[in-house]
């Protein structure tokens, strides 16, 4: 209830800034366009507790958002359950437009390590929980958190919580060489048999 409520609000917000540019002199629409991602980067910020100077890819915003709640389903890839690397595969493919591999090990071999601090917006961040290897894969959105699909569904995790600072293994950042590949020919999909 309360995601409607704030998408309603979302939604009345772009109205009003609509109505005073219509009741104002006319404007180019790129003012327009600029103060519409304003508003949707301010929304975002809000709700997922990222500050709004982090906020700069709206369409990584929508898409988590849109996911939200989602509930979990080890090998699953869709609205009805999904779990990390399905996740994180739909993610890249909707928002960067590039196919990645299905689970997590293999996500990581196709990233160059980045240490926590120096984590960007839609960088990956990789977890070791309760195995020595990778076990859990998530997106990194800025301020600590990161959009994953977690056992209680899709969610919104924040690094610096116990939990997840204890497990955080490493984050990752896609390799140039692999964009490159990816964007050449496609990945074997069949491979969905783990995280």
């Amino acid at each position: 209830m309360k995601k409607y409520l704030l998408a309603i609000a979302f939604s009345l917000s772009i109205f009003a800034v609509q109505g005073q540019n219509k009741s104002a002199a006319p404007q180019p629409a790129a003012k327009g366009d600029d103060e519409e991602q304003s508003l949707a980067k301010d929304y975002f910020s809000q709700i997922m507790g990222v500050a709004l100077s982090n906020t700069s890819n709206v369409k990584l915003f929508q898409f988590v958002y849109d996911w939200i709640g989602t509930p979990y389903h080890f090998g699953g890839s869709s609205r009805k359950g999904i779990d990390c690397s399905g996740f994180t595969k739909e993610l890249y493919s909707k928002v960067f437009n590039l196919t990645i591999k299905r689970n997590s090990r293999d996500i990581f071999s196709m990233v160059s390590p980045v240490r926590k601090e120096d984590l960007q917006e839609g960088d990956l961040v990789f977890f070791k929980i309760h195995s020595r290897s990778i076990s859990h894969v998530g997106i990194y959105l800025g301020d600590g958190k990161f959009a994953h699909a977690s056992a209680k569904g899709v969610a919104i995790g924040n690094l610096s919580d116990g939990y997840y600072n204890r497990y955080f293994y490493k984050g990752g950042r896609l390799l140039d060489v692999f964009k490159k590949q990816l964007e050449e020919e496609p990945v074997d999909e069949n491979s969905n048999n783990s995280q």
